[in-house]
């Protein structure tokens, strides 16, 4: 990193783009596709568009039928998570933990009658959110690997800042006719310029979510280790009561409710049971969070015995905790109305445009000479976009289709998409590795179009409540899934189009070799 400064911080972009690019693809894909999750999952639990949904009135008894269900399936858990039916999940979403190592719990059951939920397994857009921060790997680790690479997307979009001299002339130019290079380096600008602040919020935001997670120490000493006082200091949760060891029933959850709807205006999400059958049992009730940029949800502890008052927490946090809260906030958009949330998802998709884009400018500036061969390296990479930033498009089309085509009844159904997902995308990475590198841009595009326009039809031969089979009367969210799934088929179909046209130097066939093509298929070539 020799030179000026502009030149040093240019080698830092490149490079830290570079090391990091096809990860933070995945998670600006993943993670915009989480401003929509809940509208995913209903999507892929189409049986909940015949539910109606539950009034307020009817959570007391709702809560009842859940304790019930886990009394008889649950009883020797620590911990009880009751998701209380929403309008955009009307279903009571159970899940408890018996011990460390065994496996947790999960069922759906129906608000009205307490009976297991006749809904397909699915994780929906839950999966994608959880990607966006987890990679689907043990969450200690995978948050290690999206933290360190937003760290490293900090510093590539603050030394682009920096390198970039005409950054505000490049906006407005856009030579899509020119050279490849061209074309790419002004879509890289235009997309990373318009959206900045965006990117800057986003990438910040992203790191600060989990700051106690990559920096403990300061709390750790403080607070002697016990990090549940920090944030109950930091008016987060309430306060956590040891089991005292004497027996007790558990007190009607009904009047708890009552309760602490009369104390709350918020709607009600989720009932936390713990220390089940103990003395010293506590219900905590979570609200949803209020309209405002601080992520600050209300929660009311009652004593799990007697059904007394403990404590409300939340909504009056001290300045430092209201400050962390509103980055929180603003990251994972949960104020945005309809239109704000639209705004936050067109800039997810020009990051993950700005990402592609470098990735390939990366491999465009070093093509080699018309009478030299590129490197193992560069094919590599040439592989690896394509593999990345039309693989992942392929994945997740895959991930929608198996929820529609897999049998109902299959065990571990929701696992089995997560499988499709993951299958699709070696695939998707294996071909570009066998396949000359125009070709594969362009075979993968049509591909990934063909996915989505398949993920259309399946909707529409598979969904009887499809407003295009019920003249209009069906769930409306279906058009607008459609719609979204035809415009991406759209789009890939247009950029394998244009790629098939596009003529640019021409070169030895050489370069067109696939990277584990044998010596002697490079030399009949």
């Amino acid at each position: 990193m020799k030179g000026r400064f502009r030149t040093s911080m240019a080698w830092l972009h490149v490079w830290s783009g570079l090391v990091v690019g096809w990860v933070l693809f995945a998670i600006f894909v993943t993670g915009t596709a989480s401003y929509y999750r809940a509208d995913i999952t209903r999507w892929m639990r189409p049986e909940l568009a015949q539910a109606p949904p539950v009034a307020a009135a009817d959570l007391p008894k709702v809560a009842e039928r859940a304790v019930a269900y886990l009394e008889r399936h649950a009883s020797k858990a620590k911990t009880w998570f009751i998701g209380m039916p929403q309008p955009e999940r009307p279903l009571l979403d159970l899940f408890w933990r018996t011990r460390p190592g065994a496996p947790p719990g999960h069922v759906l059951l129906d608000p009205r009658t307490g009976a297991e939920a006749m809904v397909r397994d699915t994780e929906g857009g839950d999966f994608l959110h959880r990607f966006h921060y987890e990679l689907h790997i043990p969450p200690l680790w995978g948050r290690w690997i999206v933290g360190i690479c937003a760290m490293i997307m900090l510093v590539a979009l603050i030394s682009g800042i920096v390198t970039h001299k005409r950054i505000f002339a490049d906006f407005f130019t856009f030579r899509r006719d020119k050279a490849a290079r061209r074309s790419f380096l002004d879509a890289h600008n235009v997309t990373g310029v318009l959206a900045l602040p965006f990117h800057l919020m986003i990438t910040y935001t992203g790191v600060v979510a989990l700051a106690t997670f990559y920096m403990p120490w300061g709390v750790t000493t403080a607070y002697k280790g016990d990090t549940r006082a920090f944030f109950r200091e930091a008016n987060w949760i309430t306060a956590p009561r040891p089991p005292i060891g004497r027996t007790a029933p558990l007190a009607p959850l009904g009047p708890m409710i009552e309760e602490a709807l009369a104390t709350v205006p918020e709607r009600l999400e989720r009932l936390t049971v713990t220390n089940f059958g103990d003395a010293g049992a506590t219900v905590v009730a979570m609200f949803e969070e209020p309209h405002g940029l601080a992520h600050t949800p209300t929660h009311i502890a009652f004593d799990g015995a007697s059904g007394a008052l403990l404590e409300i927490r939340g909504g009056d946090l001290k300045p430092a905790a209201k400050t962390i809260s509103t980055l929180i906030g603003l990251h994972v958009a949960h104020f945005a109305e309809p239109g704000l949330r639209l705004l936050f998802f067109l800039c997810g998709v020009m990051g993950s445009a700005m990402v592609a884009t470098g990735l390939v400018l990366w491999s465009l500036a070093r093509l080699p000479k018309l009478d030299v061969t590129p490197s193992f390296g560069l094919r590599l990479v040439q592989a690896l976009n394509v593999g990345s930033i039309i693989g992942l498009p392929a994945a997740v089309a895959v991930y929608f289709l198996a929820n529609r085509l897999l049998p109902l009844g299959l065990a571990d159904r929701g696992e089995w998409e997560i499988r499709a997902f993951f299958a699709a995308w070696i695939v998707a990475a294996l071909i570009p590795l066998a396949r000359p590198h125009r070709r594969a841009w362009n075979e993968m595009s049509m591909l990934v179009s063909g996915l989505c326009l398949a993920v259309v039809a399946a909707d529409l031969a598979m969904i009887e409540a499809h407003p295009l089979r019920r003249l209009g009367e069906g769930e409306a969210l279906f058009l607008w899934f459609d719609g979204a799934m035809l415009a991406l088929a759209a789009l890939f179909a247009f950029a394998a189009r244009r790629i098939a046209q596009y003529r640019g130097p021409s070169r030895t066939d050489r370069w067109h070799e696939p990277v584990l093509a044998a010596p002697a298929e490079r030399a009949r070539a």
